[in-house]
């Protein structure tokens, strides 16, 4: 086996790294920062910052399920990673400065400027004060997954991704090594087929986001860390399986574990919470544990994911599962985490799973009465957050309230009586989009009889509601006007005041449902709720301990100003007021 030295810093290689695959290179001088941006101004700063994604926008959703379809099924037949085969499969190495290494870590981050920035100038500053005591900056980032909102693209990664974290830390800090930068993708990455996301995190030359530098060479990566601990990030595409190249690739690197070595694991979504309702969502993560890292010897006794827009962690005695998703995404609700999980779950098909073993809920963020009370705001942030979703529901609601007048009221006009034909199939179409939307046919996990219940309930209040407006359409004058004016006056009248009364009529439905554990995710995607942001910030000392710090962001900043004299590598924006972060819990350690 050719002898050749880890990629990193410019260390040099221990006498174990003696595969080809390991590489030693010293890293390539700073380029110039561009010039400091004047003004806020997208041709001064170089990417346009955007606002939130309004989740239930009906175009975006016809749009992104169509993306999500396409992507599943010729992901099927054009496996990108199969692909990266021709790449370079190397395994790198981080160690650190005195044998110890700070590491963050980030996900769900692409998505509106204020939440992402927020999160983004936080992890560029040199320092945080967390009680007291001064966390230094990661030498390391991690990116969990979901860099970019709503699907992927070239100009989506600019403008919510790689804009916001340059502009965070715009070139090298002025002492200290330059921090490197790891990636592995999430769903919305894959949205394009990975196109992008390797565009980004994964060029053969000229790797960097700002003062980040990148190194990978595949969606994947194995790098060394001080003290014995290994950092493995592996790619599901949407937890379908894990390629074979991939396993040969973490195969190879596994060759180097040993019974003393310790394993932090970066998998793309928390599947040992999924796992709950879709049994199998956890065999990709078990197969690759008890094929690939336990014939080594080595442990795991930590694993991280993002995918739900919180901070969550369950823990026993071996492992750590932590969840860490709040990068800028809407805030995923942690009241409705089971206290208790069985990881993987007794119910596997899986052959030749692993030791089923229990889990207890340890720590959230937010804690779960905050979680609870922030379900209450639907009935304002609903409308407020996503506009056309109210236009679309008043214009449903119009057309099915002129039939119903039509049954209703028949003045001997032709044109008005037709209106009367399509009422069942609207009072029918009506029903059946309720009850689908109680569980959407994408997503995962069983469907009990509360949905259906909810479900018939919700379509049934939409029809009541249509009925009490053709009630009090006909006490209006419009009914008797000439064709086609009752309906250009139902079309500016009745639908805008019927789209907002039906939003909260849906608000309601998703307050009732989500305590039920029913549109959950819809409770809060509706709301768009920037605040209540998390990453983690880890420390590897020297003795070989492992410390988690969950960094808390109760609010996120909404007012910027540029700052064009500011020192090489400060941040192009700052905040027009502080920042504040707290711990999300006490540290944890793990030796």
């Amino acid at each position: 086996m050719d002898s050749a030295a880890c990629a990193g810093d410019g260390s040099e290689p221990s006498d174990e790294a003696t595969t080809s695959e390991v590489q030693q290179a010293a890293p390539p001088p700073a380029p110039p920062p561009p010039p400091r941006p004047r003004t806020l101004d997208p041709l001064e700063l170089g990417f346009t910052p955007r606002k939130p994604v309004p989740w239930l926008a009906p175009l975006l959703l016809l749009s992104t399920g169509l993306r999500t379809l396409l992507a599943i099924l010729f992901g099927a037949y054009l496996d990108k990673r199969e692909l990266q085969n021709a790449l370079p499969g190397r395994i790198y190495h981080q160690p650190g400065v005195g044998g110890e290494l700070w590491m963050d870590y980030v996900a769900d981050l692409g998505d509106g400027f204020d939440a992402t920035y927020s999160v983004a100038y936080l992890l560029a500053q040199p320092d945080l004060d967390l009680g007291g005591e001064r966390l230094p900056r990661g030498q390391v980032l991690v990116m969990g997954g979901d860099q970019v909102y709503p699907t992927a693209s070239a100009s989506a990664y600019e403008d919510r991704c790689k804009g916001p974290y340059q502009a965070a830390l715009p070139g090298a800090p002025a002492t200290g090594p330059r921090p490197t930068l790891f990636a592995i993708a999430g769903n919305h990455d894959w949205y394009d087929g990975l196109t992008a996301f390797l565009r980004l995190f994964a060029r053969r030359k000229d790797g960097e986001i700002g003062g980040w530098r990148t190194e990978q060479n595949r969606s994947y990566f194995a790098t060394e860390l001080p003290a014995g601990w290994w950092l493995f990030g592996i790619d599901e595409q949407f937890g379908a399986y894990l390629d074979d190249p991939q396993l040969i690739y973490f195969e190879e690197a596994a060759r180097h574990l040993g019974p003393d070595d310790r394993v932090v694991l970066v998998v793309p979504a928390p599947t040992w919470v999924k796992a709950v309702d879709n049994p199998d969502a956890y065999d990709a993560v078990d197969y690759f544990i008890r094929t690939v890292i336990d014939p080594t010897g080595a442990r795991v006794p930590l694993i991280i994911a993002g995918d739900l827009h919180h901070y969550a962690r369950y823990a026993n005695g071996e492992r750590q599962l932590v969840t860490c998703g709040g990068g800028g995404a809407y805030l995923y609700p942690t009241h409705k985490l089971p206290e208790q999980i069985q990881v993987p779950p007794p119910d596997t098909l899986a052959r030749r799973a692993s030791r089923s073993l229990p889990y207890d809920l340890a720590g959230t963020y937010p804690k779960r009465e905050r979680s609870r009370r922030f379900g209450w705001g639907i009935f304002a942030r609903l409308p407020l957050r996503n506009p056309g979703f109210a236009v679309l529901i008043g214009l449903l609601h119009t057309l099915l309230m002129l039939p119903m007048v039509g049954v209703v009221h028949r003045n001997g006009e032709s044109e008005t009586r037709i209106f009367s034909i399509p009422l069942a199939i609207m009072v029918l179409v009506t029903i059946v989009g309720a009850v689908l939307f109680a569980r959407p046919p994408s997503a995962s996990g069983k469907r009990h009889a509360r949905h259906w219940l909810l479900g018939l309930a919700h379509g049934f209040g939409h029809v009541g509601l249509a009925v009490l407006g053709t009630w009090v359409w006909l006490q209006l004058p419009f009914v008797d006007w000439p064709w086609p004016l009752p309906v250009v006056a139902a079309a500016v009248v009745y639908g805008p005041i019927v789209g907002y009364v039906a939003s909260l009529l849906v608000a309601a439905y998703l307050l009732v449902a989500g305590s039920l554990g029913v549109n959950v995710n819809e409770l809060f995607a509706g709301q768009g709720i920037e605040d209540a942001k998390s990453f983690l910030r880890i420390h590897i000392a020297a003795d070989g301990s492992l410390t988690i710090y969950p960094v808390a962001i109760d609010r996120v900043c909404h007012g910027w100003a540029a700052n064009p004299g500011g020192a090489a590598g400060t941040p192009w924006v700052e905040p027009n007021k502080p920042l504040r972060v707290h711990l999300a819990e006490e540290p944890i350690v793990i030796r």
